[in-house]
């Protein structure tokens, strides 16, 4: 595997990192005593609860850690944490829904998600009516990383969570008490491997009116999904970088792993845990995790497929995110327009947190004039415009410590009474890298060429590509033929540039430049 062994993390999602085998809350804690409990629902009158702990020998037990959840009364959203040497405990509390679990021994997990107090009450936390929590991998010589068991609990518009955290396979799980209402109930099982091929990562989810009383799952080969990571060479030479992985839905014992780039690991995940969130950090030196993140967020796999993100790879460039809810790269509000443009995302479409660049320069021309320059953040500036109808040409520039990136519009715009989208079309370029995010010199590559943005939406007029491979001194044009042309890569150790010319059906066009996209061979070291 590529574990780098100080890199190494498990991280517990929405909740601070505990050490494995710990019950972690998600709201404040305290120990439960006749005092602190009747403090803390002052003036409500209270009942004796008793809880009683036995381990798996029927014996009272001190080896409990239980938290005591209100869902309602005036104890709601409060966690109390009764514990007794002796294995039982007495606390006092108000009328009211609880959500109860305890973990006796670390090992057998008890969670009643339904516990209504309205009168004295004992309840006895058997650690021998659990049942095996068995989920493994189709590798039979992959060894246990760490895995997670949460219950949420919703009443009257309250949310309580329970939780265990373990860094052993050995857990049993049981549910206690009368069933909460239809559908209140919702439950995740996580489990983490490490097998010869890559990370299992085998996740469940329930919805119902109980927790569950053990599970066992064990799926084949065919049933899980395979994620496979890439870590691209880095613009500042070698290095460990972070990879972390969690389900999208529910919280999870998340984990991290240091990776070297170039580098790449996969992952066998279970489809029907829902969609999957990657975190890439790059790093900015050897040994070093930057603040620099790529995020990629609520990926959809489907059993027997494999899908592949590479992170901090070529071309950079301009990238808009697909989703329905996403702010349009340009906006014009009255006599403001503005740009917020992700100009230098990865080959994939990921967006870095701190995009690498020595600097950025936006510029706006109106009717030929300019209207100002600003420098800062690549793709994002802000403009304020008169009112008239005019035209307009938008540039804005990035440079990377090796090459550049440039994007310039040109469209009509006036006065708005509400944000309006501008007609900004961008092109990304895909071409087929290896690894180290190089093509082999001298041989014949496929470039990937697609358009997205008002220019997709309204329709192409034409689109005219370039490539140069002396740094755009002199331009080449390329044959777009299905989306893709063809390119005979130069020698060893030399770069390609590319320019795409886009004319939409309105008339709004786009020049957008490359320098430096991409380089050739083994003898192209940081090369981005």
């Amino acid at each position: 595997m590529n574990d780098h062994p100080t890199k190494r993390r498990t991280v517990l999602r929405g909740f601070a990192v505990a050490a494995a085998g710990a019950c972690l809350s998600t709201t404040a804690t305290a120990t439960a005593t006749a005092t602190t409990a009747t403090a803390a629902a002052r003036g409500a009158e209270t009942y004796a609860l008793r809880l009683v702990h036995l381990g798996r020998d029927g014996a009272p037990t001190a080896a409990h850690v239980t938290h005591l959840t209100g869902l309602s009364g005036a104890l709601a959203g409060t966690t109390l944490t009764p514990e007794d040497p002796s294995g039982t405990v007495t606390v006092r509390v108000p009328r009211g829904r609880y959500l109860l679990d305890s973990a006796i021994d670390g090992k057998d997990w008890i969670v009643q998600p339904r516990l209504d107090v309205d009168g004295d009450t004992t309840v006895v936390l058997d650690a021998r009516t659990t049942a095996p929590v068995d989920v493994r991998p189709p590798d039979a010589n992959a060894t246990f990383s760490h895995g997670g068991s949460f219950v949420e609990v919703i009443y009257q518009g309250a949310t309580a969570l329970a939780n265990l955290v373990r860094s052993t396979p050995e857990l049993r799980v049981a549910h206690l008490g009368p069933a909460a209402e239809p559908g209140s109930v919702r439950s995740w099982v996580d489990t983490y491997w490490e097998g010869a091929r890559g990370r299992y990562v085998l996740g469940y989810t329930f919805s119902s009116d109980r927790a569950p009383t053990g599970l066992v799952r064990r799926p084949a080969p065919g049933d899980l999904a395979t994620l496979v990571v890439r870590a691209a060479a880095p613009a500042t030479g070698p290095g460990y970088g972070f990879v972390d992985l969690a389900p999208s839905p529910g919280p999870t014992p998340a984990l991290a792993l240091a990776v070297p780039v170039p580098g790449a690991v996969t992952f066998f995940v279970t489809p029907e845990r829902g969609t999957w969130d990657v975190t890439y950090s790059a790093p900015s030196e050897p040994e070093t995790v930057a603040a620099n993140r790529y995020l990629a967020l609520g990926i959809a796999l489907r059993a027997g497929t494999t899908a592949v993100h590479t992170f901090d790879g070529p071309v950079f460039g301009p990238a808009l995110d697909p989703s329905p809810s996403a702010p349009p790269p340009g906006l014009r509000d009255g006599n403001s327009l503005d740009l917020a443009l992700p100009l230098l995302a990865d080959g994939d479409g990921h967006v870095p947190s701190a995009p690498l660049h020595l600097g950025a320069t936006t510029t706006l021309h109106r009717d030929g004039v300019l209207v100002g320059t600003r420098r800062g953040t690549p793709g994002h500036a802000s403009f304020t415009v008169p009112a008239g109808r005019a035209s307009y040409r938008l540039s804005t520039t990035a440079i990377r410590p090796v090459g550049q990136v440039t994007a310039t519009w040109t469209f009509v715009s006036a006065a708005t009474r509400s944000p309006t989208e501008l007609p900004l079309g961008i092109v990304r370029f895909a071409p087929e890298l290896g690894p180290d995010g190089t093509v082999p010199p001298l041989r014949t590559t496929r470039v990937g060429v697609s358009v997205q943005g008002a220019a997709e939406r309204s329709g192409v007029r034409s689109l005219a590509v370039s490539v140069s491979t002396d740094r755009g001194a002199t331009w080449v044009p390329a044959l777009v033929t299905d989306g893709a042309f063809a390119l005979t890569a130069p020698g060893p150790g030399r770069t390609v540039s590319l320019r795409a010319e886009l004319t939409d059906v309105i008339g709004n066009t786009l020049t957008q430049t490359h320098v430096d996209a991409f380089g050739t061979g083994a003898g192209t070291p940081g090369v981005r």
